[in-house]
């Protein structure tokens, strides 16, 4: 069994970090990660001990019933995904996860595992998208301990350049190994058709909207059938997270008003604050990863309107005014070329 770890978040006085194992789970490969937080004392004494049982699993407390621990999920995902009509469906969903044993009852301990794992934006994530198949299958839980299926290709291209040579290599070098590696073009474009799929399921989704704030391509890859699937939904995050990220914060210019990498909204430079709403939506986003990715090996009927295409969504904006018939035409032309050149193929 492999394992790396990497910290998530610090806020205040209280830390998180998740451990990350790869190993074999029913004779399949699978990824199991198990979340830490830890309250640090006030005074950030290097000597103190954390009382890491005491935050992780603090909620609910004994006497609490399955009422009230259902008002406290449903004003939770409130808090967190805003007032969606259809939060009461996934509260029952989670109530059926926590009850581990199947015995038709949540008890205190698993109450406080479900509580203590949806503090992990991922999981929570997770558990707000298992309606969509370009995410990571969850598999099972165990206090602060989730499984999920393990993606074969977690980068767009074949391969990676080790991390050693990253620095040593010109970027020119970086495209060559890309493209010597990558998928053949309809392999490619069944991915990508993937990948548009998922940016319209993330959009005014069932739970709300989403947004990926880091648009890289080691944050999504693919599966042994060329499907879509997205790496890391620790680089996606809910647009009330961003919101209350944004909300009176004082900003200089526009990339003081960034949540993650690239989830950037206008800096208001008579008021000094953040305004509200991501600049770029993630169609533009991931619409620059497809160029080069699509582009290179095209076919040469297709190429000149697929580059036309892409540029087109490239400069779409994240205004209100634009993101609803506009984003929906340019999302559906593009996986129209796509799988017209694709269908009917061994590729589709």
């Amino acid at each position: 069994m492999h394992y790396s770890s990497y910290s998530e978040l610090c806020r205040g006085h209280v830390c998180r970090m998740i451990i990350v194992y790869r190993g074999l789970w029913r004779e399949r490969e699978v990824i199991i990660k198990c979340g830490i937080e830890e309250a640090l004392k006030a005074d950030n004494h290097p000597d103190s001990v954390p009382r890491r049982d005491v935050v992780l699993f603090d909620k609910p407390t004994r006497g609490t019933s399955i009422d009230e621990f259902k008002e406290m999920l449903l004003n939770f995902l409130k808090a967190k995904l805003g007032d969606q009509p259809s939060l009461a469906a996934l509260v029952s969903r989670i109530i059926a996860m926590a009850d581990v044993n199947r015995d038709g009852k949540v008890s205190l301990a698993e109450a406080k595992s479900i509580w203590a794992l949806l503090q992990l934006n991922e999981f929570l994530l997770m558990v707000s998208l298992h309606e969509k198949e370009h995410t990571s299958k969850l598999l099972g839980h165990c206090g602060d301990l989730y499984v999920t299926e393990k993606i074969p290709h977690t980068s767009l291209y074949g391969v990676d350049v080790p991390p050693f040579l990253q620095s040593l290599l010109p970027s020119v070098i970086h495209q060559i190994i890309h493209q010597w590696f990558a998928p053949a073009w309809p392999r490619r474009a069944k991915i990508a058709i993937g990948l548009l799929e998922f940016v319209e399921e993330i959009f005014h989704g069932t739970y709300g909207n989403f947004y990926i704030c880091e648009t890289g391509f080691k944050n999504v890859g693919y599966n042994d059938k060329y499907d879509f699937k997205m790496v890391n939904l620790r680089k996606v995050a809910a647009e009330m997270t961003i919101r209350g990220f944004l909300k009176g914060r004082h900003c200089e210019q526009n990339v003081d008003c960034t949540y993650g990498k690239d989830c950037t909204a206008t800096c208001d430079k008579l008021m000094k604050q953040c305004k509200s709403d991501v600049v770029q939506p993630n169609l533009a986003k991931v619409c620059g990863l497809l160029q080069d990715y699509l582009l290179y090996g095209a076919p040469l009927e297709l190429k000149e309107e697929l580059q036309k295409q892409l540029r087109t969504c490239m400069t779409l904006s994240g205004l209100a005014s634009q993101m609803e018939v506009h984003h929906s035409l340019v999302l559906n032309n593009l996986k129209t070329l796509l799988w017209k050149k694709i269908s009917n193929t061994k590729y589709s």
